[in-house]
């Protein structure tokens, strides 16, 4: 499928999709939050997605220049955009069932911050930074940020982000949990893939179960995770990667996992 904002590009078994507004440091209108929808919701066979930013951002945030002109008041149209484009991208993204690879190049601001923590391994760059930029144009964090935050990286610190947004460097989000990892610029993309391509060789099923129990775990009590478990392992274990890991553990050689 052709798109406006982003690429879609299958390899192998990961599907890289790029966020491709370069001359606006990809800032993400409603129309690039209704593309990333359709692409993640069109994985297919797909066993993990890569996701970056072209040029030298990974996202700056929505555009504001959007719909500027609009008659409908900044807080009505805000509220329509984020029911009817964002948050719908957010869930989907942060829920689909293969593992997500964010490498983030350049500022991830915004709602871009939102999508590069909604995925499951952020990689960021050492150009690469984390800005909850809502507070230095008078609005509150969205995209689910208000959630993920304090859960990624305690109250203190989302607190920090959100209330006086400043800049979080690649380096800083991995010292204090925001992100996987941050590497050298020019590592960025080879690291990036390489992690999708590993995780992809995996038993993906298996990876978005626990996906599906680390997400219920953290809104669950004990007891709801415990049963989360038990239900997602019997799902598992019923699987041919589940029998392939058993038979590899028992002839001491590497498991060959087909995602199945």
């Amino acid at each position: 499928m052709a798109y406006e904002t982003i690429t879609a590009e299958r390899d192998g078994d990961v599907l890289t999709i790029t966020l491709n507004r370069p001359e606006r440091l990809n800032a993400c209108p409603p129309e690039m939050a209704g593309e990333l929808f359709d692409a993640l919701r069109e994985i297919g066979d797909a066993r993990a997605v890569l996701l970056s930013g072209a040029g030298r951002a990974f996202c700056s945030g929505a555009d504001l220049a959007t719909n500027a002109s609009s008659s409908i008041s900044g807080g009505d149209r805000a509220y329509a955009s984020l029911q009817q484009h964002y948050n719908p991208m957010i869930q989907l993204l942060a829920s689909v069932p293969v593992p997500v690879v964010a490498a983030v190049n350049g500022p991830a601001a915004g709602v871009g911050c939102s999508i590069a923590l909604a995925a499951d391994f952020v990689i960021s760059g050492r150009s690469g930074y984390f800005l909850q930029a809502f507070v230095n144009i008078g609005l509150v964090p969205d995209g689910g940020s208000s959630w993920m935050l304090p859960r990624l990286i305690g109250t203190a610190q989302a607190t920090r982000m959100m209330m006086l947004g400043e800049k979080i460097s690649g380096e800083e989000a991995e010292r204090i949990g925001l992100i996987y990892k941050c590497v050298e610029d020019d590592a960025l993309m080879g690291e990036a893939s390489a992690l999708a391509n590993r995780l992809a060789g995996g038993p993906t099923v298996a990876l978005g179960l626990m996906k599906r129990t680390l997400r219920a775990g953290l809104s669950g009590d004990l007891n709801t995770t415990l049963q989360a478990e038990a239900d997602t392992q019997r799902i598992a274990g019923n699987t041919a990667d589940a029998a392939e890991g058993a038979m590899a553990f028992l002839q001491k050689r590497k498991a060959a996992f087909k995602g199945a």
